[in-house]
């Protein structure tokens, strides 16, 4: 793979090298319209292949958060071609990463110390690379480490770069209308949380300390001593990414387990703790040799206040969504149903979200699901491709829903995603046990 010796910093450089990337599309599209006078019959997949490629090559150079929105875009498997979505998805935890040159340099920066300094061993190309950030191994002593180095740059260059993607993420996160703000400030904010190694390293340490007790379930150990700002070092676990091994895997039983501790480790957080991992993309999991579940990466914890908590999982019983009077009662309380709506707007919103609700909230029905359950997530798909299409859709205030919901719902629709990878059945209530812990 080939590496990196600078990346654009500032923001009239970046600008560049999308507009450089906006060229090469417009080029794409310039000659599937071409073919498509001569072949009527022409598909638009080759003009996705070709976008989704060009598209990634200038987000993987420029990395920083134009490059998160690509990865949180391959999460949504439903509304992204799949083209889009297996480009992207390479961002999770495979993109050309800094030359070792350079990765020598910011660390001498970050640290006040080279590696060689700092370790007995260092190895000076990446192990992995994503969007934020790039992964090293290194030992000292009997300890091995996987020590993790963000990109320069990225956290200033955060806001100007979500101002040039800024229609890309409005449509991630399905948003419109002038009031928007709101939620694109929670991208913001949350992406700015994630450049700080500092806070990460105080989430991880605390949420690997109240999580300890869940079974089959495992986190690396943190070394404060070899971190900074900008820079954290972890113990070296050895695994493979969950992807690989659920593309792997054959033992029906071995992907329940994992499945039951993945589900067990999200719905202890969110009940219990009121704050979760809200990043649930396979780079972020391994699979250890004891087939145990490794979660490697802290950096986007989303709080989940009580005010959103209470009406948010009451809209997940069966006997509120089925009591008109409860139900309407808690839309307004998550700001789905607003006081300036129009009673066509109460009638249609109110419809649409007892439908979707009524198949995305089946998982808590029942004391136990499975998620390998096709027809599930065939409908999941086909009510989103009904939501795009929809022309009602499009002409009324569609910005519904607290900004919680955000993040929230995007860590119920990686969670499930990871879920059905595995094809696992899982105890919907067994998380309940560990609350005395």
């Amino acid at each position: 793979m080939k590496t990196l010796d600078k990346i654009p910093t500032t923001k009239i450089q970046r600008a560049g090298q999308l507009v450089k990337t906006g060229f090469k599309v417009g080029g794409n599209y310039m000659a599937y319209y071409g073919e498509k006078l001569v072949n009527p019959d022409l598909t638009r997949e080759k003009l996705n292949e070709n976008n989704a490629e060009d598209i990634y090559d200038g987000l993987q150079n420029l990395k920083g958060s134009a490059l998160k929105v690509a990865q949180m875009l391959s999460m949504d498997k439903s509304i992204m071609p799949q083209a889009y979505v297996d480009k992207f998805s390479l961002s999770q935890f495979s993109v050309p990463p800094l030359s070792a040159p350079l990765v020598r340099k910011t660390f001498k920066k970050y640290l006040g110390q080279f590696p060689e300094e700092i370790y007995d061993t260092f190895t000076p190309d990446a192990v992995h690379a994503a969007s934020i950030g790039q992964v090293h191994k290194a030992t000292k002593g009997s300890h091995v480490f996987a020590v993790k180095i963000q990109y320069p740059g990225v956290a200033q260059s955060i806001s100007s770069d979500l101002a040039m993607v800024k229609p890309i993420a409005l449509r991630m996160f399905n948003i419109k209308g002038k009031d928007s703000d709101k939620y694109f400030q929670e991208v913001e904010h949350k992406l700015l949380e994630e450049t700080d190694y500092t806070l990460e390293l105080k989430q991880s340490i605390e949420i690997s300390t109240l999580c300890k007790a869940i079974e089959n379930l495992r986190f690396p150990n943190y070394y404060p001593a070899y971190s900074s700002a900008k820079i954290l070092t972890m113990e070296w676990i050895e695994g493979r990414h969950l992807s690989e091994f659920a593309a792997q895997n054959n033992d029906r039983a071995t992907g329940d387990k994992i499945g039951q501790a993945l589900w067990d480790f999200y719905m202890y957080q969110i009940h219990f703790l009121k704050q979760v991992h809200a990043d649930p993309h396979p780079g972020n999991f391994l699979i250890d040799a004891n087939e145990n579940l490794v979660a490697i990466d802290f950096g986007c914890i989303k709080q989940v206040p009580e005010e959103f908590y209470v009406p948010y999982f009451e809209l997940a019983k069966p006997e509120v969504i089925n009591d008109k009077a409860l139900f309407n009662e808690k839309l307004y309380e998550l700001e789905i149903l607003r006081s300036d709506d129009s009673p066509q707007e109460v009638a249609y919103f109110t419809a649409l979200f007892h439908e979707m609700l009524q198949l995305f909230t089946k998982p808590f029905h029942a004391d136990y699901f499975d998620f390998s359950d096709h027809e599930f997530f065939g409908k999941i798909a086909k009510m989103g491709e009904e939501f795009a299409k929809d022309p009602q859709l499009r002409k009324m205030n569609g910005n519904r829903g607290s900004k919680h919901f955000l993040y929230i719902n995007r860590t119920f629709f990686g969670l499930y995603n990871l879920l059905h990878d595995l094809k696992a059945r899982v105890d919907t209530k067994t998380f309940e046990k560990y609350k005395t812990f």
